[in-house]
């Protein structure tokens, strides 16, 4: 009787381990890990999607903040994930390529993960208080000048790209300023419009809202062209700094190892998604641009992060640019 019971307790843990393996994915909540805090531009993104994402995946996908060290511990946070398709990592320019440039990492950008498709993309641009007195960029670069080193801009994390920015631009002008590090977009937002640090450069998505209401000033955006979100901003190349361009694109990633079929199933999710008039303006509305649907694919973002890091690799080591 012993051994019938055994037996029937075995076949039954089988049994019902083999329906666990069966249940079609997703079978529960899915979470998507931002490496920032709640309110910047990395969020609204993860927002904007997971919402939509759940139509197509029928089960809703959790939003989880994990922010500091300029997003290097919510990236790990995803790199150690079980890779089970439950657990989704949005990150940028800054996250995938320079971490790895200017930061001792506990994993590999690109060897621990698998990509699944870009999603969006926006400029950096110059932005300050709304009281700074200057009123375009020759005016801000006499102002910095003049300040003899004393004016302070904010960046999120040392060495990623609004900090090289402003480091080449410093190069470029002539001009010296001060760094004030922030573990996001939304407490240096605050910060600027507060007053308490002069200017930053920063991401266009960002302060887009607030350039329009008048309550900053954007001097310059760090693209070939103007943006088409705020098409009255200059490039720096129309006003005499050229070639310093920079630009947050975002993409999506899960942990090495995860299934090809939950892979399959998240990308459908996203395409569909950003195939969404709605989502798409959305996206506009906070002056995030979707990436053409034959860029978002898990090729395209491989190749965007292999190019960038080629790229920006030289940049960082002529700049000596190392965070401890």
């Amino acid at each position: 009787m012993h051994r019938l019971c055994t037996f029937l307790l075995t076949a039954l843990c089988l049994v019902a381990a083999s329906a666990s393996h069966a249940q079609p994915y997703p079978s529960r909540p899915v979470t998507i890990v931002v490496p920032y805090p709640a309110g910047g531009p990395t969020d609204t993104l993860a927002r904007i999607l997971a919402e939509r994402m759940k139509q197509d995946l029928g089960q809703p996908l959790v939003v989880e903040n994990v922010s500091g060290a300029g997003g290097s511990i919510g990236v790990g946070r995803v790199a150690t994930a079980a890779a089970d398709g439950y657990t989704v990592g949005i990150g940028h320019v800054q996250t995938h390529v320079l971490n790895a440039a200017t930061m001792h990492l506990s994993y590999d950008v690109v060897n621990d993960f698998a990509p699944v498709s870009l999603v969006a993309d926006t400029p950096i641009w110059i932005i300050s208080r709304k009281d700074l007195p200057a009123n375009d960029l020759a005016g801000f670069i006499a102002w910095l000048k003049a300040s003899d080193g004393k004016a302070n801009h904010g960046t999120v994390g040392v060495g990623g790209p609004t900090d090289i920015a402003g480091l080449l631009f410093q190069k470029a002008t002539g001009t010296k300023f001060q760094t004030v590090p922030y573990r996001g977009g939304a407490p240096l937002l605050t910060d600027l419009l507060a007053g308490h640090i002069d200017f930053a450069f920063g991401q266009a998505a960002t302060y887009l809202g607030q350039v329009r209401a008048g309550q900053l000033k954007a001097f310059a955006v760090l693209s070939p062209k103007r943006w088409w979100a705020a098409p009255e901003v200059p490039t720096l190349d129309e006003l005499g700094v050229p070639n310093i361009h920079a630009t947050f694109w975002h993409g999506i990633w899960v942990p090495k190892g995860t299934p090809p079929e939950a892979i399959a199933k998240l990308h459908a999710a996203i395409v569909a998604a950003l195939a969404d008039p709605a989502v798409q303006q959305r996206f506009r509305d906070v002056g995030q641009e979707v990436w053409p649907k034959e860029e978002q694919n898990a090729a395209a973002l491989a190749a965007r992060q292999k190019a960038e890091m080629a790229r920006w690799a030289p940049i960082i080591t002529e700049a000596g640019i190392k965070v401890q």
